[in-house]
């Protein structure tokens, strides 16, 4: 019967043949990680920012209830009141939505600024690294080149 071939000593000479620089791989991974930590901060601003408009969206129109549920002497006097929170309440409503839109606005240009600085560093990055790989893959042609005359 035969052996099937041990491939693993071959393997091993092959990748020994292609250095690999492991720093790479490890400074990509410290970006990654320092873009994520930026990407979070911006989104866990804005969740606080939205939380604290909502609260206080909340109380406002909680404070603007109680003259609602108040007895009137008129029937009219419950229109009147029920109208005036309407009024209220959408002025409040267009007020909040506008500081919503305040935070998202905030949370695009803070995105978009963090993107650009991110494309400018991997552009740089990815410049360097092959800038490397010439220089290695010509020192190692020469190499080549030299032992085989």
């Amino acid at each position: 019967m035969t052996k099937t071939p041990d491939f693993s000593k071959y393997m091993t000479d092959m990748m020994g043949s292609f250095p690999m620089d492991t720093s790479a791989v490890s400074e990509a991974f410290k970006t990654q990680a320092a873009f994520a930590e930026k990407m979070s901060k911006v989104a866990l601003d804005a969740a606080e920012q939205s939380a604290e408009l909502s609260h206080k969206w909340t109380r406002e129109t909680l404070s603007k209830m109680g003259p609602v549920a108040s007895v009137k002497d008129e029937p009219a006097d419950y229109a009147k009141s029920m109208s005036d929170f309407a009024s209220a309440t959408a002025e409040v409503a267009a007020e909040n939505m506008a500081a919503f839109a305040e935070i998202a606005k905030k949370v695009q240009m803070d995105t978009v600024e963090i993107l650009m600085a991110a494309g400018k560093e991997a552009q740089e990055d990815a410049t360097a690294a092959v800038k490397k790989a010439t220089a290695e893959a010509t020192t190692a042609t020469k190499k080549a080149t030299a032992a085989a005359k």
